[in-house]
């Protein structure tokens, strides 16, 4: 509260010059307005508090004091691993094979369907896609691994060095891709479709998204028999590897007879490998005379 002074008087001058000069020297500069404030009044008053602000103080503060306003809640974003999202993008590459593929009705929908599939990075760096050879509807299926530098060139399978021995293989039990009676013919495709780079073998990831498609070519090309040539169609369709331990004995995939058999490019580096070879293609050749 303010303290009254007579300034009539000698006597209130004086002390309200010495009241002053008591506040000069607490340090104050200016004069705030012409009545005394009562500071209890201040929180009510203040042209700084919002009407809202001062309404919202809680019951019983006795002050008002403004608060700042609730932010709204953020929605929580769960952080995820660059190995769960190489899963998640993986998986959805599968998905996507196994949606395309199971829509085509025939071989040629199928090509179309692998033509426009962007996932497989190996198709960047092809030239070609390396579809399928010889006739469709042949007792036997020939599945190979990827395309090399010649196929990639001519865009059909087993076309190489490779691909003569592997002609040679067949002719030698009556089947050649190019005979016109289904029961003499062979068909022949892979399971990557193009080149990887500098001929590596496809990684399991790589496999597992065209797996659907090589499913589906089967399923479109319907043979008696099928033919696993390396260790990438036995992964892709036999979930193992180790050709050496498997090659020469049959099992089952898609309800077909599987034989696994050396790659014909092994062959050329071992040559000494070709009388198991030659035992394979006896057991086909066998399996196709024999009942069904």
């Amino acid at each position: 509260m303010g303290i009254d002074f007579d300034t009539t008087t000698p006597e209130g001058w004086q002390a309200a010059l010495a009241a002053l000069q008591w506040q000069l020297e607490l340090g104050v500069t200016e004069v705030i307005g012409e009545t005394p404030a009562n500071a209890y009044d201040l929180a009510d008053r203040a042209p700084w508090l919002a009407p809202a602000a001062a309404s919202a103080a809680p019951a019983g503060s006795g002050r008002g004091e403004a608060r700042p306003p609730a932010r709204a809640a953020e929605p929580y974003v769960p952080q995820i691993s660059a190995e769960e999202r190489a899963a998640q993008a993986a998986d959805a590459a599968v998905a996507e094979a196994q949606a395309r593929a199971g829509a085509a009705g025939s071989l040629d929908a199928l090509r179309e369907a692998m033509a426009a599939y962007d996932h497989c990075e190996l198709k960047k760096g092809a030239r070609n896609l390396v579809f399928a050879d010889g006739r469709a509807g042949a007792r036997v299926l020939v599945l190979g691994e990827a395309p090399g530098r010649d196929e990639d060139l001519e865009g059909r399978p087993f076309v190489g060095a490779a691909g003569q021995l592997l002609d040679r293989m067949f002719a030698a039990i009556g089947l050649s891709r190019d005979n016109p009676d289904l029961q003499h013919a062979l068909y022949i495709t892979n399971v990557m479709p193009w080149r990887p780079p500098g001929n590596r073998e496809p990684t399991p990831e790589e496999i597992a998204m065209m797996r659907p498609f090589v499913e589906r070519h089967i399923a479109l090309a319907a043979p008696e028999v099928i033919v696993l040539m390396g260790n990438t169609p036995c992964a892709a369709l036999l979930g193992a590897k180790g050709i050496l331990r498997l090659r020469g004995n049959w099992t089952t995939a898609l309800g077909l007879p599987v034989m696994p058999m050396t790659h014909p490019a092994y062959l050329l580096r071992n040559p000494v490998a070709k009388r198991e070879a030659w035992a394979d293609l006896l057991e086909i050749k066998a399996k196709l005379n024999g009942p069904s």
